[in-house]
């Protein structure tokens, strides 16, 4: 009988025990700290050229820092440039057309073209009363007196003389009414066309330099000076250096005691000595299965929450995909429900 009773409370001891070091296991060394484990997850961005060319230079390697807006990558530009030059001489061009349709002639050139009208005047008489003298001889010698070649010459000298007065009269008419408003209007459409093609070219030559957008770290530098690149081809990846989180799983046991905000140290086996403060910043309000990088069946069976503890590593100690322990602090159930 007092076998039984001895036998009987040793069993109840080990089922005790078993079970504290089940608890201290799962909440570390102290009640109000609930230990997880996970990965630290770093997000990435890759960084290719807007446009197809050749990449003239890269200014950064695997490992560098970048920061926000610098320059780490160039393509050849000099195309572009000349493109660029060649919209700027039309548009300037075309400017000054504009101005001096707005201007109208001055008072000098109004001038100039009425006495090259009057020349053209003159002109035409002299051509006038030189066919006229030709014909009179020919009719008078019965086509003798004058060959064929000055009587063509005499003929061609009236057509010029007369087609120069109409010019010179349209001319003189234009100066005076001034440019109609149509062709105002079109010049100025012009220009701004001209400038539209412009900006266009400035754009893409800006975007011949490829900029990080983040303070980060180059994870993979991808091509080479000289390659050919394109808006499908990355030349950078970066790991992106702010946020870092670490990525843990929590039971469904543990969801009520876990809040949005709460304190936590995250410790690796790199830098055991050297924790990195976070927060509970992401708790999923999805459960799903444990990942299938846990090879234990039974653990794969459970649901399971998504936790994310967003870090301040300042001395970057954390690496991308790193094992990582969270310590979390957090309140007893007994005391929180003694406060209610």
């Amino acid at each position: 009988m007092n076998k039984k009773i001895i036998a009987g409370a040793v069993t109840t001891a080990l089922i005790v025990t078993a079970g504290a070091i089940w608890l201290f296991g799962r909440n570390g060394n102290d009640s109000n700290t609930l230990t997880l484990h996970g990965n630290v997850d770093i997000r990435q961005v890759s960084l290719a050229f807007e446009d197809s060319g050749r990449i003239s230079t890269l200014a950064v390697d695997e490992g560098d820092r970048v920061h926000a807006g610098q320059v780490i990558a160039t393509l050849d530009t000099r195309a572009l440039k000349i493109q660029e030059q060649q919209a700027q001489a039309q548009l300037d061009a075309q400017k000054q057309t504009v101005r001096e349709q707005q201007a109208g002639s001055r008072p000098e050139e109004v001038a100039q073209t009425r006495a090259q009208l009057a020349s053209a005047q003159a002109q035409l008489q002299k051509a006038t009363e030189d066919i006229s003298r030709i014909q009179h001889i020919s009719a008078s010698t019965g086509g003798k007196g004058i060959s064929k070649q000055e009587m063509d010459t005499a003929r061609s000298n009236l057509r010029i003389a007369q087609a120069s007065v109409k010019e010179r009269q349209a001319s003189l008419t234009l100066m005076e009414k001034g440019v109609r408003s149509e062709q105002r209007e079109a010049s100025v459409a012009q220009v701004k066309a001209t400038e539209a093609q412009l900006a266009l070219m400035q754009y893409h030559l800006a975007q011949a330099e490829l900029r990080s957008p983040v303070d980060a770290i180059v994870r993979a530098r991808l091509q080479e000076p000289g390659d050919m690149t394109g808006p499908q081809k990355s030349v950078y990846t970066l790991a992106l250096s702010q946020p870092k989180w670490v990525r843990v799983w929590l039971n469904e046991s543990d969801l009520g005691r876990v809040k949005s905000g709460m304190p936590a140290q995250v410790t690796t086996d790199s830098f055991p000595d050297k924790p990195v403060t976070g927060k509970v910043g992401f708790i999923s309000s999805v459960a799903e299965f444990t990942p299938k990088s846990v090879q234990t069946e039974d653990l794969r069976t459970n649901l399971v929450f998504e936790v994310r503890i967003v870090v301040d590593d300042q001395e970057n100690v954390l690496r991308m995909g790193q094992p990582a322990t969270v310590s979390i602090n957090i309140q007893p159930e007994n005391q929180h429900n003694a406060e209610q």
